[in-house]
């Protein structure tokens, strides 16, 4: 009889093989990856594959510094390790020490880093995130002017609410200059004034909505004034644009029926605020005119015509003595200005000049007023009433006391 040998038995050669083997014990292997896995324990789980075929993978914990970035699904990457049989199930894996990206899983390290350097700037917090304004007249929209997108957005819009004003802004959405096309355009309908702006194209590689991951056109959708909904590729893709957008449609269909209201439902609403109006007003006026009964009945009873009369004749009487009592303080204020009017007529240098004294100054315009302040031939001038008399001293003659 043949010797018969056990699974394990069995296994354990297999692993051996691939123990012995050379290449399999330092592997480098290039795939995408899908199913991927963080374990509580520290340990992840993926798949690697390609075309047409895949291969079960296995980071231990132990190894995690061979991994400078956040392994997710679709991304392309480069595995160094070694291929090995798991006994237990009989399968053979791969068990990876290192991983670093290859070709677009560089594009998804480039996501990975802005996305960590713009959240931790704080352009993801929801305190910035604007409200879409309910009730928009004009929804601008930056896309391709060729694309399903704006086909889609249009329909939807027209469909909903025929009055809404849509703008387009033909960018372009991928390839070199895209991201400078898509900021010209947020920015143009920003200084447009119009309510809302939705960002957005149909789906793609990361490479063909890699416009949306740029760090300009981030900035620009956080620095814009007005709410833009981003709306980039399908449900499944992810952006930048998506993360600091103030609100995120899985599709450009979602988002024309975010940003435009449903007219017959705003028609509806409004019949019924009318109605819901009308009651409330005529609730009040039925309130207002039971007070109003109610204040007549009480006027009824409690006339207040003898009370103003009373009022009245009290003001008339106030009048009377108010207007007595300023006509006595006018005459008291006149009688004291008359007295005053004497007085300063009294001290009046002009009313001494008519009585025939005059005023003498010499010829720098000093007074002349003793025979100390003159002398032979000085020169004089004596004003009067009339005019100025020019005079030059002939001598001086004191007066005894």
């Amino acid at each position: 009889m043949e010797q018969v040998y056990s699974v394990t038995q069995v296994n354990n050669y297999i692993k051996n093989m691939f123990v012995k083997d050379y290449v399999l014990n330092r592997i480098y292997m290039k795939g995408e990856v899908s199913n991927c896995k963080y374990h509580t324990s520290g340990h992840i789980y993926f798949t690697l594959k390609d075309e047409t075929g895949q291969m079960a993978c296995v980071m231990f914990a132990g190894n995690r510094t061979g991994l400078p970035f956040r392994l997710e699904e679709g991304q392309s990457v480069i595995v160094l390790g070694s291929i090995s049989v798991y006994e237990r199930d009989g399968k053979y894996q791969m068990y990876a020490k290192e991983i670093r990206p290859d070709g677009l899983g560089l594009l998804y390290e480039r996501f990975e880093i802005l996305k960590r350097k713009l959240n931790e700037e704080g352009l993801f917090d929801s305190s910035h995130k604007k409200p879409l304004v309910p009730y928009p007249r004009t929804v601008g929209i930056v896309t391709a002017s060729t694309g399903a997108a704006i086909q889609d957005i249009i329909n939807i819009s027209r469909r909903r609410n025929p009055y809404v004003q849509l703008i387009l802004y033909p960018a372009k959405v991928q390839g070199e200059g895209a991201a400078k096309t898509i900021v010209a355009g947020i920015r143009a309908l920003e200084a447009k004034g119009v309510d809302t702006i939705i960002v957005g194209r149909g789906g793609g590689s990361i490479e063909d909505l890699w416009a949306f991951n740029e760090e300009m056109v981030a900035r620009a959708i956080f620095d814009c004034s007005i709410p833009i909904i981003s709306a980039v590729g399908h449900e499944t893709d992810v952006t930048i644009a998506d993360f600091v957008s103030d609100l995120r449609a899985p599709t450009p269909s979602a988002a024309a029926e975010l940003a435009v209201p449903e007219i017959e439902i705003l028609l509806s609403n409004l019949v019924d605020y009318h109605v819901t109006l009308v009651q409330c007003v005529m609730r009040r006026i039925t309130m207002a005119r039971s007070e109003l009964e109610k204040k007549q009945l009480q006027l009824t009873h409690l006339s207040p015509v003898y009370a103003l009369r009373q009022k009245r004749q009290y003001t008339i009487d106030l009048e009377n003595k108010l207007r007595q009592r300023m006509n006595e303080l006018i005459r008291y204020k006149r009688h004291l200005l008359d007295i005053q009017i004497e007085r300063l007529k009294a001290a009046s240098p002009l009313d001494k000049l008519k009585s025939g004294f005059s005023y003498v100054s010499d010829s720098s315009g000093k007074v002349v007023n003793s025979i100390t302040k003159t002398k032979p031939g000085d020169e004089l001038t004596i004003a009067v009433t009339d005019g100025m008399i020019k005079a030059r001293t002939i001598g001086v003659e004191s007066i005894e006391r």
